[in-house]
């Protein structure tokens, strides 16, 4: 039966170059720029030309937004490991692709942690204990990168067996100008004796290593939601009298506040949350019994906020209960289904239907997953 399948491959990559021999070459780029990145990464065995067609950044660049124009993003929900356990390898995850299928693809590492969303296509994990990995997942490319400063802090304090400090997040991001892919720490300078009000470390692809960029945020930044990448920047929201949502260029590397929340200053930051939905910038809060969406909108140089949807959390009581956080809102599929999971590792993934105002169960997970929207791609850092 193997034989037979592979013998159907090949005589269909036949037809394929046969078809194609006698068009332009832009042409044949053009149309195997929509393909999915599976037959893609047969077809560079086609001819040297292909090859080299394919392994471009441009067309790699046009693969992405074609996928990005006609699917929108899919879901992976990536089993996380324990935390005694991160690092080990040849830990298995299970990745959900789409709504409608599953598989599973066997990492040569582990992590109890993971950057939010993907960038170009490349997902991040991370612990404090191991290094750090970036994939990618359809093509199965990956590279790890070293400890960081900030980690070495931490595991300082877990030596001395002092546990009651804030954990923050990691970003991964690109500069979109030169095509690096970069790494950053943000955290606030004093939860770890330091001077400043925060400190960035930044680790450069190109160069592979880390560096201290200067100056940092003049804003502390809220620890409880992970950095958010879209479009070149990274967002956070500060923790300060009146909410903001501060940027960071990743090609400049220089932080500049790119507006005000949408809501009033808070007593309890945990209620907020910042995501990307429909590639724009979202911010989030809960105000029990509902939670708000709201998106960012930036054309024209308008630069305001308007309402995406409201979900009324009594609805999502079945699944959640009464959530002492917001339920984090995921990726939107086919401009209707809004997918939403809980704080908690073992929630369930719920799907919202954003004309309907209906809600029922996606996923129910047996294990630790981490929900994370991504575009297959063919890029690699």
């Amino acid at each position: 039966m193997l034989k037979r399948h592979r013998s159907r491959e090949n005589q269909t990559k036949k037809r394929l170059c046969l078809s194609l021999e006698f068009l332009p070459h832009d042409l044949v780029e053009l149309i195997l720029q929509r393909l999915p990145v599976k037959p893609l990464l047969r077809f560079k065995s086609v001819s040297k030309n292909w090859k080299s067609t394919i392994e471009s950044q441009r067309f790699q660049e046009g693969n992405l937004i074609c996928s990005r124009q006609a699917l929108g993003p899919d879901v992976l929900l990536v089993s996380l490991c324990e935390k005694g356990d991160a690092g080990r390898s040849g830990h298995a995850r299970t990745v959900m692709f789409s709504l409608a299928t599953a598989s599973k693809v066997r990492f040569p590492f582990s992590g109890s942690m993971f950057c939010y969303g993907h960038c170009d296509g490349l997902v991040c994990f991370y612990c404090v204990y191991a290094p750090s990995f970036v994939m990618n997942p359809a093509t199965k490319w990956h590279r790890s990168f070293p400890l960081s400063g900030y980690q070495q802090l931490v595991i300082e304090r877990y030596n001395r067996l002092y546990f009651k400090f804030i954990s923050f997040k990691l970003g991964l991001g690109r500069d979109k100008f030169r095509g690096i892919y970069k790494a950053v720490w943000l955290y606030s300078s004093s939860e770890y004796g330091l001077d400043n009000v925060t400190t960035c470390e930044l680790f450069d692809f190109s160069t592979n290593a880390w560096r201290y960029v200067f100056p940092a945020s003049p804003y502390r930044i809220s620890a409880y939601n992970r950095p958010v990448y879209l479009d070149g920047s990274l967002y956070w929201l500060t923790e300060c009298k009146e909410t903001k949502v501060l940027s960071f260029d990743v090609h400049t590397e220089t932080f500049q506040v790119l507006c005000k929340a949408p809501f009033a200053h808070l007593s309890n930051p945990c209620n907020q949350t910042i995501c990307i939905l429909n590639d724009r910038l979202c911010v989030s809060l809960k105000n029990w019994p509902m939670q708000v969406i709201w998106s960012f909108d930036s054309s024209g140089g308008s630069n305001t906020w308007k309402k995406m949807c409201s979900i009324d959390l009594t609805k999502t009581s079945p699944w959640f209960g009464k959530p002492e956080f917001p339920l984090l809102p995921i990726a939107v599929r086919e401009k209707k289904w809004l997918l939403l999971q809980g704080r908690d590792s073992l929630d369930p993934v719920v799907i919202y239907n954003l004309h309907r105002k209906s809600y029922r169960l996606f996923y129910k997970p047996r294990e630790s997953v981490g929900p994370v929207y991504y575009l297959q791609s063919l890029f690699s850092a």
